[in-house]
């Protein structure tokens, strides 16, 4: 099989959104993908594309999820108006082109009962002492799994009770955090990481078995084996926590603004939907109402 060769304005596109958006290194990948596989269905020049051919492409990927394909959308036309700024084209063949609905899901969430069981961590090695710590701090913040383990321990203000975060696009947020998370983190910084390190030395705030920095891999395995242990039987990330997170602060009177803020979401409608996923609970347990049924 001949080995792919980068397509130039693809690798150009790739650069303005590292250097000019300054996405984030996951982001770009994915776009990278999406894109390879756009170059590798066609057989001429991406420039001499129009929206037939789009919508040749995108009839060849009926087979993905609507959430699969609506990124590839987005990805292509946000391509095509990249060549566009760059008068490289005349028009974006995309613009008539419209993403398919998305079913309404609503995130999976733990509860407070369940949360307290998934945090309910029998301490006795350093490695659960670090656990506790990583699982407080992220049911404490809502931060994301990435911004989690990229924690270095210049990011950790315990005086001040919080931490700061470099989210999606590089931005920095300050985000605060509990006193249980404190309690828990400081326990691990004072006499426990040391003993994880060994003779080693890292920046990082959360180090592996093997003395680096922990991956969102092993982390990943860290809660899984967690919930076993809580027979906690959802099918739970680590993304279920920073869910949880909003729910449970929404649900004690938190304002949408404020959550959106700590979470790192740019758009208010995606904080949005934590709204609906407490209006649902409210609407299920209504259900309980002893007035509720017809005598």
């Amino acid at each position: 099989m001949e080995e792919y060769k980068e397509n130039e304005y693809i690798l150009k596109y790739l650069n303005y959104l590292e250097y000019e958006r300054k996405l984030s290194d996951n982001t770009i990948k994915s776009y990278h993908n999406d894109l390879k596989d756009f170059d590798l269905f066609f057989n001429e020049s991406l420039l001499s594309l129009k929206y037939d051919d789009i919508s040749k492409y995108l009839n060849s990927i009926q087979h993905m999820n609507t959430r699969s394909i609506n990124h590839q959308i987005t990805v292509i036309n946000s391509f095509y108006n990249f060549l566009l700024d760059e008068d490289l084209i005349k028009e974006n063949p995309c613009k008539n082109i419209s993403t398919p609905k998305m079913p309404k899901s609503l995130p999976v969430y733990l509860t407070e009962e369940e949360i307290d069981k998934l945090l309910n961590i029998r301490l006795i090695t350093p490695y659960d002492y670090r656990n506790k710590a990583m699982m407080e701090l992220l049911y404490a913040s809502g931060l994301r799994i990435t911004e989690l383990v990229n924690l270095k321990i210049t990011d950790v203000d315990l005086f001040n009770c919080f931490i700061r975060v470099f989210g999606k696009g590089k931005k920095e947020r300050i985000v605060p955090i509990t006193d249980n998370a404190i309690k828990y983190l400081k326990m691990y910084l004072d006499e426990y990481r040391n003993t994880i390190l060994g003779s080693e030395e890292s920046e990082y705030l959360f180090i592996s078995n093997a003395k680096k920095p922990i991956s969102r891999q092993g982390f990943f395995k860290i809660i899984k084996a967690q919930c076993k242990v809580a027979g906690i039987n959802k099918n739970i990330s680590p993304h279920t926590l920073r869910h949880s997170f909003a729910t449970s602060l929404l649900k004690h009177g938190a304002d949408l603004r404020i959550i959106q803020e700590l979470l790192g979401h740019e758009d208010i409608s995606t904080t949005q939907i934590y709204a609906h996923l407490v209006n649902e609970k409210l609407k299920d347990d209504y259900k309980y109402h002893p007035r509720n049924k017809i005598m």
